[in-house]
């Protein structure tokens, strides 16, 4: 899938959960809950990346830790959205910027 296509999707499954929120909470989530739901699919993350590492013990295995990136990925397009960021021209300059960045410093004098 392309990056247009993942938003797309990203999008419609958000509209799902602004109708069952509407529905079930008489309101759609805003964007710092959308905001604070990404911080705690890091933090499940973070747990699962652990677990991979075996630093600690988290049900689930790979199919966790492939849900749980999958989660940030949607969050990541979904905050996108709400905050009508270009995503792709936006990872584009920052990938820019890094590769001028690092490429600088390796290539300067260490002595």
């Amino acid at each position: 899938m392309h990056l247009r296509e993942l938003q797309e999707r990203a999008i419609r499954i958000h509209d799902l959960y602004d109708e069952l929120n509407r529905r079930e909470r008489n309101r759609a989530w805003t964007r710092e809950e959308f905001m604070l739901g990404f911080v705690g699919d890091v933090g499940d993350l973070a747990k699962l990346v652990m677990a991979e590492e075996g630093a600690r013990e988290m049900p689930g295995g790979r199919e966790a830790l492939e849900h749980e990136l999958a989660d940030c990925l949607w969050s990541v397009l979904i905050l996108a959205y709400r905050y009508d960021v270009n995503l792709g021209a936006a990872f584009e300059r920052t990938m820019d910027e890094l590769d001028q960045a690092i490429s600088t410093r390796l290539s300067a004098d260490p002595s």
